[in-house]
């Protein structure tokens, strides 16, 4: 129960983000804890945490693969209901699409650590997710970052390029 309420919320906004829907993140973030809890006799010491994420990522990929592939990723979107106002919801959701769009440019393993980062996970956790490197996971987000900056028309100073503080 306490890793549960430890790490439901993550799962849910990792599974929300990369399906993009309520009910299918609701159905995702079940599976992956329903799968942890067959699997936890063959968990290993390292990151829960970690471990748990590389489930939902196989999940969510599962779920990729189940889709019909005239669907489109978008289509079954419903924003989370909230005490914001409409204004509120209208930016918000015009800021999700737009993020949507700049991550679906991306390379896949950049888009992949965007997402789990965006989710809240953490370096060592990523890595442990995408089964790479913690120094492989630092590359890719500093360039997808780089790659948003572009897309953005972002400036940057030189020493924080070189320097990698993005």
């Amino acid at each position: 129960a306490p890793l549960y309420a430890r790490y439901l919320d993550p799962v849910y906004r990792y599974c929300y983000r990369r399906l993009g829907g309520r009910e299918a993140a609701e159905d995702a973030t079940g599976e992956v804890f329903y799968k942890a809890l067959a699997s936890l006799p063959g968990y290993r010491d390292g990151s829960f945490g970690g471990w748990l994420m590389a489930i939902a990522h196989n999940v969510v990929t599962d779920s990729f693969r189940r889709r019909p592939p005239e669907e489109p990723l978008g289509a079954d979107y419903d924003p989370p209901e909230d005490a914001a106002t409409p204004e509120e919801q209208a930016l918000a959701a015009e800021e999700r699409r737009s993020l949507r769009a700049l991550l679906v440019r991306l390379p896949d393993d950049q888009r992949s650590v965007m997402e789990l980062r965006l989710a809240g996970l953490k370096g060592t956790e990523i890595a442990t997710v995408l089964g790479r490197s913690l120094r492989a996971v630092k590359m890719l987000q500093f360039r997808a970052i780089a790659r948003l900056r572009v897309a953005l028309g972002v400036q940057t100073g030189s020493g924080e390029a070189h320097h990698g503080r993005v």
